[in-house]
């Protein structure tokens, strides 16, 4: 029996783009300044960085962030059993989309986050800020392809 997933392009489109937003917020008001500085980034007092890498780095990440929406809602569907033509088991939007972004987290994002501190020598700091992200932004996008997906 093969999988029936039928793909909800909005569901991703509107993951892509809160997850943009929220990318945003995290790495300019909130800790904007601190990653910048672990980063070994310096601005002179309301020196604003060059525009070309900015939107460079902005579509990259708008790309980045369809490909974590599509893949991630193909990984969450194949976890439901209606994906498999089965009765449902009675699990809750927000139960499979803290589930599925848990163990991607644990499994995908931690160990390359440790990874940075052991092997490139970037401190904790950065660590926490870039993890803390990546979790957060993770349970975002699985809240909104889940609840738009069953």
């Amino acid at each position: 029996m093969e999988p029936i997933i039928h793909v909800n392009f909005l569901a991703i489109i509107i993951a892509v783009v809160a997850n943009f937003v929220f990318g945003f917020i995290w790495y300019t008001p909130l800790f904007g300044k601190a990653w910048a500085k672990e980063l070994g980034i310096t601005l002179e007092p309301g020196q604003k960085p060059p525009a070309g890498p900015l939107i460079k780095g902005m579509i990259m990440n708008l790309i980045g962030n369809f490909f974590l929406a599509f893949v991630f809602y193909h990984n969450i569907a194949v976890w439901n059993p209606i994906t498999w033509a089965q009765p449902a088991d009675g699990g809750l939007a927000w139960q499979y989309a803290l589930t599925a972004s848990g163990f991607t987290w644990l499994g995908f994002y931690l160990p390359v986050d440790l990874n940075t501190v052991a092997w490139e020598g970037k401190s904790w700091k950065f660590f926490f800020i870039n993890t803390s992200y990546h979790l957060l932004s993770l349970i975002l996008v699985a809240m909104i392809l889940t609840h738009m997906m069953f």
